[in-house]
C-alpha cells in the first residue's frame, strides 16, 4: 500500500511540474556540486534538448525492433526505452526534474510513428485529426515548460520529498521515471486503433473528439496565462480567484483530463472494440482526483489563510458555478 501511494505520488509530480504555469515556487536549489547546477540557463537547455533527442532514438529504435505489426508493443517498449534514457540523464545531472518535459515531448512522436504503421484502409482523415490535435497540445504544453523553467540548478521540492523515502537511484528510477512512463502508455493506448488499425470511416464522433481535444488545449492556455499574470503581481498567501479559476481550483488540470478523453474518442470512432482504453484517460483522471489535487491543495491550505474559504465555494476539477458560502 504504501509502495502504491509513492507511485501515485509521483505521478502527480510529474503533472504538476508540465502544467503549471509557474513552476518556479515548486522548486528549491540543487547542490552547487552537481552538473546541472554549474550549466547556465542556455547550457541547460541545450542539455535538456540532447538529453530528448537521446531518449526519442531510443524510443524510435527500440519500437522499430518490436514491430509496427505489434504496435503496443512497441509504444509501450519505446516508452520504457526513452524513460530509461532521460533517468540516465537525470542520474548524471544529479537532478530528476530532467524527466518533467517527457510528459509533453514523447506522446507527438510516438503518435507520428504509429501513424506510419498505419494498416491498409485506415482514413487518412482520421490520422490527420489525431495528429493535429497531439501536436497541438504537444507543442503548447511544452513551451508553457520551457517559458517558465527555472533551470537545472533548481529540482522540484516533490521529488527531494520521495528522496527521503528510500535509496534516490532506486526511488528516481521507480516513482520518478517508469511509473509515470507506464501511466502515459496506459493514456497512449487510444492511438493504436485511432491511427494503426481503425478502419471505420471518419463520422461525427471524430468531429466531437477534434473540438474536444482543441478545445482543451485552448482551455489549458488561457488557465496557464491567467494565472501567470497573478503570479506577477500576487501578495504572499493571495488565492488566485479569478477567470477560469473562479469556477475550478485546478481548470488546467481540467483540460488535461479532457485532453486525454478526447484520444479514447477517436479510438471508439475507428474501432469500438477497443473501448476498453478508457483505462487510460481513467487513470489520468484518477491520478489528479486522488493524488495531485489533494496534495497541492493541502500546500496552498498551509501557504494561504484564504484557501480554505475558496476551496469551500469551488470545484475542485471540473468547472462549475461557484457555490455560497455561509461566513462563520
Amino acid at each position: 500500500m504504501g509502495d502504491n501511494l509513492l507511485l501515485g505520488h509521483a505521478a502527480a509530480c510529474i503533472v504538476d511540474r508540465s502544467i503549471q504555469a509557474a513552476p518556479l515556487a515548486a522548486a528549491r536549489r540543487v547542490s552547487g556540486r552537481s552538473l546541472g547546477a554549474r550549466l547556465g540557463g542556455g547550457g541547460g537547455y541545450a542539455l535538456v534538448a540532447l538529453a530528448y533527442i537521446t531518449a526519442l532514438g531510443a524510443a524510435w529504435l527500440v519500437a522499430d525492433v518490436a514491430g509496427p505489426h505489434r504496435p503496443v508493443w512497441a509504444l509501450g517498449l519505446g516508452y520504457l526505452a526513452s524513460a530509461l534514457v532521460i533517468y540516465a540523464w537525470s542520474m548524471a545531472v544529479d537532478n530528476g526534474s530532467m524527466f518533467d518535459a517527457w510528459w509533453s515531448v514523447l506522446p507527438p512522436f510516438a503518435a507520428v510513428w504509429l501513424a506510419a504503421a498505419a494498416t491498409a484502409g485506415v482514413p487518412d482523415l482520421r490520422i490527420a485529426l489525431v495528429l493535429a490535435v497531439v501536436w497541438v497540445w504537444g507543442i503548447r504544453l511544452t513551451s508553457n515548460w520551457a517559458r517558465d523553467w527555472p533551470g537545472l540548478d533548481h529540482e522540484d521540492w516533490r521529488y527531494l520529498d520521495l528522496y527521503a523515502k528510500g535509496p534516490k537511484p532506486l526511488v528516481s528510477l521507480g516513482a520518478v521515471h517508469v511509473f509515470p512512463a507506464f501511466t502515459v502508455f496506459l493514456a497512449s493506448l487510444s492511438l493504436v486503433p485511432a491511427l494503426v488499425w481503425g478502419h471505420r470511416p471518419v463520422g461525427v464522433v471524430d468531429g466531437i473528439a477534434t473540438l474536444l481535444g482543441l478545445g482543451a488545449v485552448v482551455l489549458e492556455f488561457v488557465a496557464d496565462e491567467q494565472m501567470r499574470r497573478f503570479a506577477r503581481t500576487k501578495r504572499s498567501g493571495d488565492v488566485m480567484d479569478g477567470g477560469l479559476w473562479r469556477y475550478s481550483r485546478h481548470p488546467n488540470y481540467f483540460g488535461e483530463v479532457l485532453f486525454w478523453w478526447s484520444l479514447w474518442l477517436f479510438a471508439l470512432s475507428a474501432d469500438p472494440a477497443w473501448w476498453w482504453t478508457a483505462v487510460g484517460p481513467l487513470a489520468i483522471t484518477a491520478m489528479f482526483l486522488g493524488a495531485s489535487i489533494p496534495m497541492l491543495d493541502e500546500r496552498s491550505r498551509q501557504r494561504r489563510p484564504a484557501f480554505d474559504d475558496y476551496a469551500r465555494r469551488t470545484s475542485a476539477l471540473v468547472p462549475w458555478p461557484p457555490r455560497r458560502t455561509t461566513p462563520e
